[in-house]
């Protein structure tokens, strides 16, 4: 029987707010806003937003939720509601530390609001469920491959309100269409500017990208990155730039990352000494909990109590955290698994 990690202390750092929204939360916006029926009753409503079994798992399907749910995001509130509920969920889901990112255009293209306005109502969430449920949270702002001519404006409301929570800078996207190499001095800009840097990398393409992630975008941290196995020189980089490798298993098996979950990479990729950490990338378009992907990883790669421990640790060290923040998050992790390690 799984074990139910669910009070056990977690670190999430790859979680698209996008790809978080309760179902029931998009069935009330419909009817407010006057949808058709079939955008208003949740049953017709979930295959067009959350994977449904049976469905081809490539990126265009996977994809194609969030054309849906795009639809949704027509108003201030909407912003604001879909951030608090989602730092909500991952507390009740024993999440200790949440990094949440966003497209502001996502948020800005039915709704009217500027980019700035929408990065300020997500926040001004992600602020209303932190003080409710005391979940440590911060936000990295993503830049879709498709959307250059915005990167720019993103960087600098990114920058502008690190003091509000704002932590980092993230390129996602279709990567297998989109390449990186028109935003790497958009990349170098926010380096400068002091924010932490991820990149979606090595997913639905090759190697070359984490490389090219690592090399001349300067990500610390690597989003998704299973590819990085397929090439010798990939993973030596990556051991030599101690790279972080934000992993979602269910995500990778429901876009065609991977064939099946039998061929997914993390255990090679823990055996051959890569920093892992385990995330959701979209819970709700997913259908799962961080909780159900520790339950997961148990029963596929046979990880333990201790494991988890060990790799939330290592999650929290890469945390986009100030050095003491970073400290504190360490300690009330190691203080939260010591007496359930005792118990084992």
């Amino acid at each position: 029987m799984p074990t139910d990690w669910t009070p056990f202390p977690k670190v999430e750092l790859h979680r698209h707010l996008e790809g978080s929204l309760r179902l029931d939360t998009l069935a009330e916006i419909a009817r407010q806003q006057g949808f058709p029926e079939e955008d208003r009753d949740p049953r017709l409503l979930a295959p067009r937003v959350s994977v449904v079994e049976g469905e081809p798992a490539d990126p265009g399907t996977f994809l194609s939720k969030f054309s849906q749910l795009r639809r949704f995001f027509v108003s201030a509130e909407v912003a604001r509601r879909a951030a608090r509920e989602a730092v909500e969920d991952a507390a009740r889901d024993g999440v200790a530390y949440l990094e949440l990112r966003f497209n502001p255009v996502a948020w800005s293209v039915n709704s009217g609001l500027s980019l700035g306005e929408a990065a300020d109502r997500v926040i001004e969430g992600v602020e209303e469920g932190a003080a409710a449920t005391g979940l440590l949270t911060r936000l990295i702002v993503s830049v879709n491959r498709v959307e250059l001519d915005t990167g720019a404006q993103l960087l600098d409301l990114a920058a502008e309100r690190r003091d509000r929570g704002v932590a980092g800078l993230d390129l996602t996207g279709d990567e297998a269409h989109g390449p990186a190499e028109p935003f790497e001095k958009l990349f170098e800009r926010a380096r400068d500017r002091e924010l932490g840097i991820t990149v979606h990398a090595g997913e639905w393409a090759g190697p070359e990208n984490v490389r090219f992630a690592l090399e001349k975008l300067g990500a610390r941290r690597i989003g998704h990155g299973i590819r990085v196995m397929d090439d010798p020189e990939a993973l030596k980089l990556a051991r030599e730039h101690d790279a972080s490798f934000e992993v979602c298993i269910s995500s990778n098996v429901q876009t065609g990352a991977v064939a099946g979950l039998e061929e997914h990479p993390l255990g090679r990729m823990m055996e051959a000494g890569l920093n892992v950490t385990l995330n959701t990338d979209d819970p709700e378009v997913s259908g799962i909990t961080l909780s159900g992907e520790w339950a997961l990883a148990e029963a596929r790669f046979g990880l333990g109590l201790e494991d988890f421990r060990r790799l939330t640790l290592r999650a929290a060290g890469r945390a986009f955290l100030p050095v003491p923040e970073r400290a504190g998050l360490l300690d009330r992790l190691e203080e939260g698994f010591r007496g359930r390690l005792a118990n084992s």
